[in-house]
């Protein structure tokens, strides 16, 4: 682990349907220093919960109320007892030894540490050409409409001090949560710093986004969110610190 100059205590939250294949690898990358996992269970089918509590046994399973990876990722969030909150998907497509990335970015003074794809050092071995050109557009969108400048708008890998999850306030069901997330940390003037990140293919299964719906809905709350009233300043996206 790299040396930071303190230790901030860490909760992973992982939103899991029918993942029980997938879970080996992505549990194997979670660095052996983050003091809590929490896996949010969508009623799945499979041995999901099962695989997951032998893999780690210390592990909390919190059962989905509703349905939809934002209400999932909701109430893990409000399960976390860390200091920071991180969110990693269940499918291999997050890389676990990333999480060092986003936990120094936060200890050297974000508020908000958003992955990102098309930052420099970052990736996509599963991003499609049409998936690719409509984040490109809403991401677009939202730095014009909210004085951003973020490079990739529709990326589930993110971390934040669990302090501002008030300031957050989520309260959507679907995909649209890690727009919904973007925006709402830049209305609420938060300090917000793109990590560089290499999205992998999914492993096992079939992903459950669909474009064109999921797409649609991220518009939606892009536009609906511009009519919320703002009481802080939009901030500017912070640049990483020099090496």
């Amino acid at each position: 682990m790299t040396k930071l100059s303190f230790t901030p205590s860490v909760s992973v939250v992982v939103p899991a349907l029918n993942e029980a294949a997938n879970l080996p690898h992505v549990f194997a990358t979670l660095p052996a220093w983050i003091d809590e996992v929490i896996l949010v269970d969508g009623n799945s089918t499979d041995d999901t919960v099962a695989v997951a509590k032998v893999l780690r046994p210390n592990l909390r399973v919190v059962t989905q109320t509703r349905r939809g990876k934002g209400n999932a990722l909701t109430e893990g969030f409000a399960a976390a007892t860390g200091e920071i909150i991180v969110m990693i998907d269940a499918d291999g497509s997050t890389d676990g030894r990333e999480i060092i990335a986003f936990v120094t970015a936060l200890v050297e003074g974000a508020d908000f540490a958003k992955g990102s794809r098309y930052a420099p050092g970052g990736g996509s071995d599963d991003i499609s050409l049409a998936r690719s050109l409509g984040n490109k557009a809403l991401t677009m969108i939202t730095n014009r409409l909210y004085g951003t400048r973020y490079t990739d708008l529709c990326y589930g890998y993110n971390a934040f001090w669990a302090r501002h999850l008030d300031a957050l306030d989520l309260d959507c069901d679907g995909f649209e949560i890690e727009t919904l997330m973007n925006v709402r940390a830049a209305q609420a003037g938060l300090v917000i710093r793109e990590v560089p990140s290499h999205e992998r293919s999914r492993i096992h299964g079939a992903s459950n986004l669909h474009a064109v719906r999921d797409g649609w809905r991220v518009l939606k709350t892009i536009l609906r969110e511009r009519t919320r009233r703002r009481t802080e300043p939009v901030p500017a996206l912070k640049e990483p610190a020099a090496a």
